[in-house]
């Protein structure tokens, strides 16, 4: 009688198949070093992208400004990844990328709020300010406290957190097409509130870690 051999196990079709996927991301990775991109263009690209989305804002194109804001903000994750898998990276670039994400934050902010100041909003316009100030002092928290040579990178709205929710807010906002409800006041609301909350957050932080330092 014969004996049928059995398929063989997922497990062994995924080690087969992980160095292939292996190679593939090393010649990506070499493609991407021998070429002329730098993590300064994609930091220079993903703030582009935030201009064209604040202007899309300001003309109430709110889902297309969300969508620019969306892929300029991935283009800000990807600068620092680049950075480190090409070996391209520079102290100037690091200090360009953290500036420009404060920047990029902060002009699509203004569009925001001016169109809250167009409809005559001036709680929502008001919000804005605060998320800006408040979105500023979470950075400036961080970097002085590294300074200090405390880490600070908690708190609930950090930078992707803050991403997604103003994202979420001009992708359904009103004149978006997808939805008959409107999210971007709400979410400005949340925005402002998490980011203040996070700033207490972080002086607490570092206060404790002062008052209590680690045994050397």
């Amino acid at each position: 009688m014969s004996v049928q051999a059995s398929p063989p196990r997922p497990n062994r079709e995924r080690r087969a198949r992980s160095p292939r996927a292996n190679e593939r991301r090393e010649l990506v990775r070499n493609a991407l070093i021998e070429s002329r991109l730098t993590p300064n263009a994609i930091s220079l690209t993903g703030l582009a992208l935030n201009i064209v989305a604040a202007a899309l804002v300001w003309e109430r194109y709110f889902f297309l400004g969300g969508v620019a804001f969306i892929v300029g903000s991935i283009m800000d994750t990807l600068d620092g990844r680049y950075s480190r898998m090409s070996g391209k990276g520079t102290p100037f670039g690091a200090f360009l990328d953290s500036t420009l994400d404060r920047l990029e934050e902060g002009i699509v902010l203004t569009a925001v709020g001016a169109t809250f100041a167009r409809q005559h909003d001036q709680f929502a316009a008001a919000a804005v300010v605060v998320a800006v100030l408040a979105s500023l002092m979470v950075s400036y928290t961080r970097a002085r406290a590294e300074a200090l040579g405390v880490e600070c990178k908690v708190g609930l709205a950090t930078r992707p957190v803050r991403v997604v929710i103003l994202s979420a807010g001009l992708v359904f906002a009103r004149g978006a097409g997808i939805a008959h409800f409107t999210l971007l006041a709400a979410a400005v609301y949340v925005l402002a509130g998490l980011s203040a909350f996070t700033v207490l957050q972080r002086i607490w932080h570092v206060r404790s870690a002062l008052r209590n330092p680690p045994p050397a």
